[in-house]
């Protein structure tokens, strides 16, 4: 998401578009209310949804560049999906059309920006480097932690922070309130640590909302045992989830237990629940 209203601000400084926003909706609709589509002459960025809906948007606001449109901008228009259409969500919503131009950059940069889930990443492994990958187009500000020098991925995201950090569990007394913490560095050790300092945290301010550990059960079976020596509770411990990842996907590949994990966040954050 920052990185499409990045690329269609770049575009903007150079050539004219109409902003299309989805300003309303009512029932079942394919975006949200706040989704939006920047058309220029030639080229499209983000979406309203697709099909028919996002095709006639499409047209109107590129009759609009190209002076050919009669109605007079900035304008909105009410649509009902139904049959006309050719799409039978059932529900209804307003667009709006907006004319924009380089002297909008800086409103639009603030108006648009995707609100961010604060998400503290501890390793800098090959699942850790496939979740910074599979969560680059979605709405989260990685904190992205490690004891290792020269770990992180040089490209990574424009959302991500990344912080060398000896001891690596020093670094979660800095993290933003409200986190979501991953834990997965390349030492159980290390790992053990870490969740030891998200829970006295917790325990103390109780902001981090959910805190999840790679691995299996039995992993957390002995992690159990030794936080409990540490002098953390039982109902303490429950608020660790491991293993984390959607039930029922077995596959290990990095790149599989990336996609499972993200979608499990993504489950958190619609249901409001961690």
């Amino acid at each position: 998401m920052a990185h499409t209203l990045d690329a269609f601000l770049a575009q903007l400084r150079t050539q004219p578009a109409v902003l299309v926003t989805v300003q309303h909706s009512q029932g079942s609709v394919p975006r949200e209310a706040g989704a939006w589509m920047a058309v220029f002459a030639q080229r499209v960025f983000g979406t309203i949804g697709g099909g028919h809906l996002e095709w006639d948007a499409l047209s109107q606001a590129r009759l609009h560049l190209a002076g050919s449109s009669s109605v007079p901008a900035p304008w909105t228009q009410r649509t009902v999906l139904g049959p006309r259409l050719g799409q039978c969500c059932g529900g209804a919503l307003e667009l709006g059309f907006e004319p924009v131009s380089a002297a909008d950059v800086q409103q639009l940069s603030q108006r648009l920006q995707p609100r961010l889930t604060p998400l503290a990443l501890f390793g800098g492994g090959h699942v850790g480097h496939a979740i910074v990958q599979a969560l680059a187009p979605l709405p989260f500000a990685v904190h992205w932690v490690d004891s290792r020098d020269d770990v992180f991925a040089p490209d990574a995201p424009t959302q991500v922070h990344t912080e060398h950090s000896d001891p690596v569990h020093a670094a979660v007394r800095h993290l933003v309130p409200g986190s979501r913490v991953l834990v997965m560095s390349f030492s159980h050790a290390e790992d053990l640590d870490v969740v030891a300092a998200c829970l006295e945290r917790q325990r103390e301010r109780h902001d981090l909302p959910f805190v999840g550990l790679i691995g299996s059960r039995t992993k957390w079976a002995t992690f159990g045992r030794r936080l409990q020596a540490r002098g953390f509770s039982p109902s303490e411990l429950a608020h660790v989830t491991c293993p984390i990842g959607l039930p029922g996907i077995t596959d290990k590949a990095p790149a599989v237990i990336a996609a499972s994990v993200v979608a499990q966040l993504l489950l958190l954050n619609a249901t409001g629940a961690g």
